[in-house]
């Protein structure tokens, strides 16, 4: 959760490490969840649905997790099968408002609720490899979530909080600094 402003939530996620340096891991796993949800950002946008979004993520996460050695076989199988959610267990996006979670319908007659201007939201992926997971030790126990909160607009979306460092290079270097 974040702050709340004139009874308005806030909902934001930032990753660093407490070393105050990235490991290689940590680096990795971090750019992938980054590429993930500034393609998330890109999908936001009157007409998109909070299900097409996810998509987004689950690809860009999918075919990283692959790229790392984490997942094998190809991104249609993994996806199919959902093996990424061995790393991925969340949905992408939520509602916000006047609560950190909103009320709102996700479905309007069986559909994905398609995106209008004026709907806030999350953005959020993550990605989360448990201390016991059957992957090479050097892996288990990072988990990675960067979050952002979305103004859908007539042309696109405003990123509310965008001023909040995300660049694992930024986050370091402000890290170097304390």
């Amino acid at each position: 959760a974040g702050c709340e402003l004139d009874y308005y939530a806030s909902d934001v996620t930032r990753t660093f490490p407490v070393s105050g340096k990235f490991s290689p891991e940590q680096r990795a796993l971090y750019d992938v969840t980054l590429a993930s949800q500034l393609a998330c950002l890109d999908a936001t946008k009157p007409g998109t649905t909070l299900d097409a979004i996810h998509d987004v993520a689950v690809d860009v996460i999918t075919r990283g997790l692959i790229d790392l050695g984490l997942l094998q076989g190809s991104v249609e199988e993994n996806v199919e099968q959902q093996k990424y959610r061995a790393f991925y267990m969340h949905r992408t996006s939520h509602w916000l408002g006047m609560d950190v979670h909103d009320v709102g319908l996700y479905y309007e007659g069986g559909k994905p609720r398609p995106l209008e201007p004026g709907f806030v939201l999350t953005v959020e992926p993550g990605i989360y490899v448990a201390a016991n997971a059957d992957v090479d030790p050097k892996w288990r126990g990072i988990g990675i979530r960067i979050e952002d909160d979305l103004l859908v607009t007539e042309t696109g979306h405003q990123n509310l909080t965008h001023d909040i460092p995300k660049d694992a290079d930024e986050i370091e270097r402000i890290l170097a600094d304390r």
